[in-house]
């Protein structure tokens, strides 16, 4: 029997072929010039957590795409965000990867003109100054930074407005119940995938690789083992509507309680989740381009990109746990299983990857469960269309 015309609105399939982006916007230098340009460039971008600036006068750099970025805490304690370039003759001023400033004064090593941590120009070591010449129309180039819920983001457009609680998904799960401000590192994945920083997205919005790729996953969430992610994701999802086993409702299966080896949680769980948060299993929040997190029943997992190049993406995943739980969890269990499927999706894009380059592939076609990758693809169409 067909679905009704109510029934097939609630199911998230496409119902028609969908061509994919060109094959040469995942490897040509001109698209990968484009994607910095128009998305890159102008998104809310994911830096660092608060933690990792905890002391005044701590910086880290960072680097998107061309532009060399310094993030710091103030000696008044606020966080602040700059191009890491002097206003003089446009030498960078920090060379470290991170630490503590030595003074409250950033200086540049070549001329030695010095800025506030304000990124206020307040000394010049010429003998004179030209006629006319005010320090105040020579700031460092700020850059638009914004916090939230205790991850740091930068913006480079010049005219940035809103903030990084905006650039969340609209479709994101709501992570109001977990304490992220206050959680701790556990661990720290760091990995240079050889793709596209766009084939790790589409692998990231399906799971029709989920039964070849990800055997264990797979097991621990049922209807990813079905090649699915949701419930409405099967056309004839009205058949089991009512069926609360997780191969179809989602979650984990029967006895799991997070993601880890054994499915078991290793450490205290958080106590502010709901019964529906702990039923899930797995609580996605997503801000493109840069990052999505994952909240579990006893830690927070994070998944930060930053494109290298064309077919380069450094991939940094963390793991966050309670304070008092570091001491008590086994973090092993844990992180390896996460670690694994990280692992399993950096090789798989490897692989799509690799075949792009054929001259007789222009480009590809969606299946109807991934609806997602063609939601996504529109919203790198969209940010092309408005350079």
């Amino acid at each position: 029997m067909q679905p009704t015309a109510s029934e097939r609105a609630a199911y998230n399939g496409l119902t028609q072929a969908e061509p994919t982006l060109p094959s040469s916007s995942y490897w040509d230098g001109e698209s990968y010039q484009r994607d910095l340009d128009a998305i890159w460039y102008k998104n809310w971008l994911l830096v660092c957590r608060e933690a990792d600036l905890a002391q005044p006068l701590a910086f880290r750099r960072f680097r998107i795409g061309t532009q060399d970025i310094i993030v710091l805490r103030d000696d008044t304690g606020a966080l602040r965000a700059f191009h890491n370039t002097c206003r003089h003759r446009g030498s960078q001023l920090c060379q470290e990867s991170e630490g503590r400033l030595k003074a409250r004064l950033i200086t540049c090593p070549y001329h030695a003109w010095s800025y506030s941590l304000r990124g206020d120009l307040v000394r010049v070591p010429s003998k004179s100054l030209p006629d006319g010449f005010d320090k105040a129309d020579h700031p460092l180039y700020r850059v638009a930074l914004s916090v939230w819920r205790g991850f740091v983001f930068i913006n480079l457009r010049e005219d940035a407005a809103g903030s990084a609680q905006a650039s969340f998904d609209a479709a994101s799960g709501n992570l109001g119940n977990w304490p992220l401000e206050t959680l701790v590192s556990g661990h720290v994945l760091r990995k240079v995938m050889h793709c596209n920083w766009k084939i790790f997205w589409e692998n990231f919005n399906e799971c029709l690789h989920c039964p070849g790729v990800h055997k264990d996953l797979s097991r621990l969430v049922p209807i990813y083992g079905r090649g699915l992610m949701s419930r409405h994701d099967d056309p004839e999802w009205t058949r089991h509507a009512d069926n609360d086993a997780p191969e179809f409702s989602g979650g984990l299966r029967a006895g799991a309680e997070t993601w880890s080896r054994d499915g078991q949680t290793h450490g205290p769980v958080f106590s502010g989740l709901t019964p529906a948060e702990r039923a899930a299993g797995q609580t996605y929040a997503t801000s493109l381009p840069s990052m999505f997190i994952v909240g579990h029943v006893d830690y927070v997992r994070t998944v930060r990109l930053v494109p290298l190049g064309p077919e380069q993406t450094e991939l940094v995943a963390e793991w966050l746990f309670a304070p008092e739980a570091l001491a008590v969890t086994d973090l092993d269990n844990i992180v390896a299983f996460g670690a694994q499927v990280l692992e399993e999706d950096a090789a798989i894009c490897e692989v799509n990857q690799r075949g792009l380059r054929s001259m007789r592939h222009q480009a590809g076609v969606l299946m109807p469960e991934e609806y997602d990758l063609h939601r996504f693809h529109n919203w790198v169409r969209e940010r092309h269309a408005a350079l």
